[in-house]
This record gives C-alpha cells, structure tokens and sequence, in this order.
C-alpha cells in the first residue's frame, strides 16, 4: 500500500510517545517519575463539571451550529475584551476541538504550496508538522537561552521572503516557558506590519504566568495588527479541561469564515456538553486558575533550583506555562556506568530512562538537541523525587 507523500512528510508527536511510554511502564508497576505530561494534574473545577451535568440532564446533547453556540462565542468575546482590551464580533470567532484543532484549521486556510511559514526553535512540537501536512515549508529561527528563547526583531527580519506567509509566536512558550514583555511584542510587530505577514499567536497558557508577569497579545498593540493576527486560545490549560477537548481562534471574519467552512467538513461542531462547560469555565468563577497558578509557582521554583544545583545542567527559570527547558551540553562526553557516552538530550534521556526510571522529553523534537522539556504539572513530592534520582544519574556519570 501506498501511503499519501503527506503523511509521510510528518513525525509521530514526540510528547505523546513520551507519555505513551511512562503509562506503560506504570502500568508494569514499575516506580516511574514523568516529567512528561503536557497537561495540568489538577482536577477540572467542580463549577464547570456541574455545568456539563446539567447540560446532559436538560438534553443539550444535539448538534449545534459548526463554529459554536452563540453564548460560547460572547463568553469568549467577554474575556478577549477583558483579558486583552481587544473587540471581536461572533462572526470573528471559531470554537474547535482543542487548540491543536485551531491552529490546523489555521493551517489548512492560509498555506498552499510555496508558501514558507517562519518558527522560532524552540517549538511546541505540532507547529512544523501541520505547516508540512499543508503544503508549505517551515523555516526555523533558532533562539536560546542566552536570549530567553526569544526571537529577536532582526532575526525575524533576516527570515523573510518572498514567500513568507505567517509568523508562529507561542507566549508563554511550550517547551521553554519563555514569555513576550509588551515591549517586546511591538518591535516584532513593526516588523510584521511592514512586511504584511501574518501572525499566528498561540496563547493557550496566557493564564500561567509568574511573579506579576502580565500577559499581551500581539493584536492588542494596534488595528492594523489585529488584522494580521489569528489569536488561539482554549480552556485546556487554564481550567485542566485537556480532555473536554474546546480551544477558539480570533480573527479577521474572512479568515474564520474559511475556517469553519472547512471545520464543517471535517468534524463539524465541538461538543455539546463541552461547549457548556467552557461558558461556566470563563463566565463563573476564576478563583480555581490563582490557585493551581500559585502551586504552579512553587513547583518552578523547585525544578529550577534543583537543576541548577546539578553540575553540567543549566536551567533558565520561565515566566510562564508549565515547563523547564533545561541545556544539558555540560554532560556532554562523559560516559554512563555502563560505558555509553551522553552525546545529546536524547542520549541523557534515555540513561535517565534506563537507569533511574525518570521520564523527560528531549529536546531534538522541539527543534533544540542539546535541552530536554521537563513538565512541573506534578506534585512537589513527585519532583522532589524526580530531581533526586537525575542528581543520582549525573553524579554517576564519569570523564
């Protein structure tokens, strides 16, 4: 059988392998600590569950229309105004399946052949593979820690061409828990305006920022960047609703036309019972999201210092999300107790794996070989834990 060329363009997901491994290993009733998941461990509030109880008791369980009922859309609208200082009308929003779900929407409608679409490396791990699956090509620009992975103006301004189409900006970022200052944002939006390139903003972990960092959205800085920006955005992270499986994008009414046009031959609407949930998730109470940010907050203080406490592991402490992106070179060329040399992330990980039974994710699948994403959305307990036994692994590591 003959594959289609595009699937075969494309990579498995590198965090969802990870997982997949850690479940299984759990599941052998080995003690496994995973620094792999992607997903907030706190429960989804008992406000928004109850929301979805009395949708099913009142049978709000049919189709409705395909971009989303009316009430998700002006919840939505409600806190963009809120949140960002931004105006959208209904017609300017999409309810989809998750972010992920948006973002390929996105993809499908603005990229053809030809088209080059610019990330910056570090990225979360979908981005290259939805642009490829779309027919256009990726063109990374590496950051690092030394810039806190954040891409420069001149950067972006040496990255495009002709063919340039869209700018992918994630903040806060997955892996590295990077964060864009308002300052920040406008010198890359000059560039963007001046050139006429879309933006891309996925924002899905706005709400999990630390030390009274304040979130901006690049369309906030001005009309004719509105314009150019497609925001996505969802309920995952911010309310731990990974599964109920809802996530919206925000832009210009042409674009979103052509998204739900597409959506509606595709998976039609999000669920129900879902779409329910999501309007009691940022209409009711945001008591729940200071709370899980604040424990979140001391989780990171924790992972950070005890990386950095680990001769040959440099951490940059992030201002958002739920990740550290840890530069492991400092191990490089030194051998494991069984002789095999740490020559990449992907070594280390696997030595990790091998020996102490600790799950991270490398970083060659984000775009940057010589890190590894380790996720905080575990207990202080389970971290304690987890630095404890990779402490072990690099102190048994030898020239």
């Amino acid at each position: 059988m003959n594959l289609s060329k595009r699937v075969q363009r494309i990579k498995p997901s590198p965090t969802l392998a990870i997982t997949a491994q850690a479940a299984t290993l759990k599941a052998q009733g080995i003690d496994v600590v995973s620094f792999g998941a992607g997903e907030p461990d706190f429960d989804t509030p008992d406000n928004i569950k109850q929301a979805a109880i009395d949708a099913i008791k009142n049978g709000f369980t049919k189709y409705t229309a395909v971009g989303g009922i009316d009430e998700l859309k002006e919840a939505i609208i409600h806190k963009i105004k809120t949140d960002l200082e931004i105006n959208y009308s209904k017609q300017e929003i999409l309810i989809s399946n998750g972010g992920k779900h948006s973002l390929y929407n996105i993809a499908q409608v603005l990229f053809e052949e030809g088209d080059e679409v610019i990330i910056p490396a570090p990225y979360w791990v979908s981005y290259p593979d939805q642009v490829l699956l779309n027919d256009a090509q990726p063109i990374f620009v590496e950051t690092t820690d030394q810039t806190h992975f954040k891409i420069l103006p001149e950067q972006l301004e040496k990255a495009i061409t002709q063919k340039t189409k869209a700018f992918i900006l994630n903040t806060p970022s997955n892996p590295t828990g990077t964060a864009y200052s308002r300052d920040e944002l406008l010198n890359l939006a000059k560039v963007l305006e001046k050139h006429k390139i879309f933006c891309i903003a996925d924002e899905i972990y706005d709400k999990i920022v630390y030390n009274g960092f304040k979130h901006v959205s690049i369309a906030s800085l001005s009309p004719a960047m509105k314009e150019l920006t497609l925001i996505v955005n969802g309920a995952s992270k911010a309310y731990s609703m990974t599964g109920w499986r809802m996530g919206y994008a925000a832009g210009p009414e042409k674009i979103i036309a052509a998204m739900a046009k597409v959506q509606g031959q595709v998976t039609s609407n999000v669920c129900s019972i879902t779409q329910k949930a999501c309007v009691e998730a940022f209409k009711g109470s945001q008591n729940f999201i200071a709370k899980m940010v604040s424990e979140f907050e001391k989780r990171r203080d924790m992972i950070v210092d005890g990386l950095n406490a680990i001769p040959g592991i440099c951490c940059f402490k992030p201002q958002g999300a739920f990740y550290v992106f840890p530069n492991i070179q400092g191990l490089y060329g030194k051998k494991t107790p069984q002789h095999g040399l740490i020559e990449s992330a992907d070594s280390f990980a696997n030595y990790l794996l091998q020996d102490e039974k600790v799950v991270v994710v490398p970083g060659e699948g984000f775009g940057a070989k010589d890190y590894m994403r380790l996720s905080y959305a575990s207990s202080l307990k389970n971290i304690e834990e987890g630095l404890k036994r990779i402490q072990r692994a690099a102190g048994k590591l030898t020239s």
